[in-house]
């Protein structure tokens, strides 16, 4: 599993996960998706659609609002955690570095 799947996967955990009260794992993260997506379809009011025409026949609109329920969780937290890493990998810089940069871009020195 590279680097980005696990990334998902905390993610997923901390919140669909955490939501639902199950451990998502690699196994089990599609199906888990596909349950909070009908999830959310009963709750927007799209489940007898889906059941009667099938997703494929479903507008954009409509799977989109699904889908920004569904995946705006994870998709928050994956970026979150990606600032943190990236935060945390950047090195340190003195005001002094700062200033001096500032001059010379501005021509000063």
């Amino acid at each position: 599993m590279d680097g980005l799947q696990k990334l998902k996967l905390e993610a997923a955990n901390e919140t669909l996960g955490h939501e639902m009260q199950k451990e998502i794992t690699p196994d089990n993260y599609e199906n888990v998706l596909d349950e909070k997506k009908a999830e959310v379809a009963e709750e927007l009011g799209l489940k007898d659609k889906i059941e009667n025409v099938g997703w494929e026949n479903m507008t954009t609109k409509e799977v989109g609002k699904i889908g920004g329920h569904v995946g705006g969780h994870i998709g928050g937290q994956m970026v979150k955690k990606l600032i943190a890493m990236a935060e945390s990998q950047m090195a340190p810089v003195d005001k002094a570095s700062i200033e001096d940069a500032k001059d010379h871009l501005e021509g000063k020195k």
